[in-house]
């Protein structure tokens, strides 16, 4: 009867480890087969490698903090934790060469927001146009959801920040994405994009560029989804007020906010001081035959909220470095098929309260 006992004990013992979708040692994180966070040394991160930023000292975290807005969204966001490096080291996510080269022809279609017509891309959200600004960050906090696309097309939700002169542009951007062929799966995964000096920029930690601060929360993961309530993210873009660094923020209600990490001020050329331009925008590229694919849960947004796709509590943050609240500013509604896609807001709450997007896609959306 022992050994019988012993016996199930130990069978016991290595299901639980093996169905554990998380398996850590000290110097990597794998979250499956091919999802591999290597934890790499604070100081020593890739992003350091970037020409411009050699003689970078690091930041630990921001300078400011920002007072949070009535919690008036029935949205109950959880985080749970699958990444925790040790102390003095950030999770890099591993990368192979297809990924990178994946990355790279992604990076050239990704839409601009100075961009008013892009072949194959269509937008539904809103923007603070740059006659308000200038403009020290953004907030959101935005549904998130699964939908079925193919390889060849992606879509995404993000809040952005940026100016642009002439044919230059620098922005920075940060949300959630579809998109099978950069990330290996089908999965929802939170994303960061920069473009910067010369036109240079890319995805999440790819290419040098983003400084990777917390310990625990890449700036890139499969979302996980919550222990109760509604899948969502509540995000934030903010500039340094002291360094001009912009901050990647996850904003929490009831406990302190969690620092992602920053895009260093070094890494642009038009945005080191303040950003022109600042919006919320859910996003697909169609596939090179025409056919797009699903925004925000892939279904028109219609008067009941609680099944569209929603975008709530956007905040801008202004020229004194103040979360004012959008309500200050006049929000451009923005939507270039509504063939396919839809924007819809409630008449009794301003548009920076709440608005839902979305829509299923299609052969018919225009080019």
């Amino acid at each position: 009867m022992k050994f019988f006992c012993k016996f199930i004990t130990i069978i016991f013992t290595v299901c639980v480890v093996q169905c554990r979708e998380t398996v850590r040692n000290p110097n990597s994180v794998k979250v499956n087969d091919k999802i591999i966070y290597d934890c790499v040394d604070i100081y020593k991160q890739p992003s350091l490698s970037h020409p411009l930023l050699q003689n970078h000292k690091i930041q630990l975290k921001p300078s400011f903090s920002i007072s949070k807005p009535k919690d008036k969204s029935k949205s109950k966001i959880q985080s749970n934790k699958i990444i925790e490096c040790s102390d003095g080291t950030v999770p890099i996510l591993k990368h192979t060469n297809v990924s990178v080269t994946n990355a790279q022809h992604w990076a050239k279609k990704h839409f601009s927001p100075f961009t008013i017509d892009s072949h194959g891309t269509h937008i539904a959200g809103v923007r603070a146009l740059p006659y308000q600004g200038p403009y020290h960050g953004v907030t959101a906090l935005m549904s998130v959801h699964d939908l079925n696309i193919s390889v060849d097309q992606a879509s995404y939700t993000n809040i952005y920040v940026g100016s642009g002169v002439r044919d230059k542009v620098n922005f920075l951007q940060t949300g959630w994405m579809v998109n099978p062929a950069l990330f290996g799966d089908s999965r929802t995964w939170s994303y960061g994009f920069w473009k910067g000096v010369n036109g240079t920029g890319c995805y999440n930690t790819i290419c040098p560029g983003f400084i990777q601060v917390s310990r625990t929360d890449p700036l890139s993961i499969p979302i996980p989804y919550p222990r109760k309530g509604d899948r969502a993210i509540y995000i934030s873009i903010l500039q340094d007020k002291k360094t001009g660094n912009w901050w990647a923020i996850h904003v929490n209600y009831h406990a302190p906010d969690l620092n992602i990490g920053y895009w260093p001020k070094e890494v642009f050329d038009l945005i080191g001081t303040n950003a022109d331009m600042v919006g919320v925008l859910g996003v697909v590229q169609a596939s090179p035959s025409g056919k797009s694919p699903p925004m925000g849960n892939g279904h028109l947004p219609t008067k009941h909220e609680k099944e569209s796709a929603r975008i709530e509590n956007v905040e801008i943050i202004d020229s004194q470095f103040k979360a004012i609240g959008s309500r200050k500013y006049k929000l451009e509604k923005l939507l270039d098929s509504n063939k396919c896609y839809g924007l819809r807001a409630r008449e009794d709450l301003p548009l920076h309260d709440l608005f839902t997007y979305g829509g299923p896609g299609g052969d018919s959306c225009g080019i």
